[in-house]
């Protein structure tokens, strides 16, 4: 018989779910956010009985938990970013139904929040400015309680969310209708296979950019491409060093987006931002230690 405060294991699933979601995006990494939620739930069975008796809301408990450890990650992130070898992108999210033998508790709710777009706007934030942002705006916690989680008065915890609305209402586009964006990569990947310059140029926005991550661990180029014909000369120049590679079209962190793909290894994944009918902004990801869950993927 479970103790009277403590989550049965149906309970436990379910609060794993939801902060996996949270630490995922507060992250950025899959890799991190399920050490966070691991570490959570080792602290929360290292409680004595009657410390869990005392306890009234086990959910509560554990995303307090979970957002304070985020918050240190973040804190640190910083001096880890700096000996990264260059650019670090977050970590691409197949669609779940693709997430081979992966625990359905640790599967991502893949919704604009976890958009690439979205999670590189979140990555330029202070971290008390991106939880404060995520708890109240993407998963509706009030001011009270979000203050109570990072140590900070509610109004304190409004203008952090206020400065953050301020950063994502600078950075990101209106977004175009799924079928159009649907679209729009499908004739970037044909023009791309085609090594077609002129059909890529009048797919890319003349302010495009192309970030890349390789971790240092695979060829990436370390500093933004920016313009829409560096890009597609950028692109043609890919195309060839990935010469046998085959690209897919696939769902990347709930966007279409493109998969590369090397005698049926993924070798890198493609996330897109398109704006009025073009790209605006295509991310690159590389680093094989980023592609572990497209690896187990169908």
């Amino acid at each position: 018989m479970n103790h009277p405060a403590e989550p049965g294991l149906s309970t436990v699933l379910d609060e794993r779910r939801q902060l996996i979601n949270l630490t995922y995006r507060l992250l950025g990494s899959l890799a991190d956010a399920e050490d966070a939620v691991q570490e959570t739930l080792t602290r929360w069975y290292a409680l004595t009985p009657a410390q869990r008796d005392v306890i009234e809301a086990p959910g509560a408990w554990l995303t307090t938990v979970a957002t304070r450890i985020c918050l240190d990650l973040l804190g640190s992130a910083r001096a880890r970013r700096e000996r990264y070898v260059g650019e670090w992108l977050p970590e691409p999210l197949p669609e779940p139904a693709e997430w081979g033998g992966a625990d359905p508790a640790d599967r991502i709710t893949l919704d604009e929040s976890v958009s690439m777009a979205f999670l590189v706007v979140l990555d330029t934030m202070t971290p008390a400015e991106r939880v404060a942002f995520v708890l109240h705006d993407v998963f509706g916690y009030p001011f009270t309680e979000v203050g109570a989680i990072v140590g900070r008065t509610p109004a304190a915890c409004r203008q952090l969310a206020v400065s953050a609305r301020r950063r994502v209402g600078a950075a990101r586009a209106a977004p175009a209708p799924g079928a159009r964006r649907t679209e729009v990569v499908r004739d970037f990947r044909l023009a791309w296979e085609a090594r077609d310059i002129a059909a890529l140029l009048g797919l890319l926005d003349p302010d495009a950019t192309v970030v890349a991550d390789g971790g240092g661990l695979v060829n990436a180029v370390l500093r933004p491409i920016e313009g829409g014909a560096q890009v597609a000369r950028f692109a043609i120049g890919m195309a060839e060093r990935l010469a046998g590679t085959s690209l897919v079209e696939r769902t990347v962190n709930g966007q279409p987006g493109l998969v590369a793909q090397r005698d049926g290894a993924v070798v890198a994944v493609f996330a897109f931002e398109v704006a009025d009918g073009l790209v605006r902004r295509v991310w690159a990801v590389r680093n094989p230690e980023k592609l572990r869950p497209w690896t187990a993927s169908r």
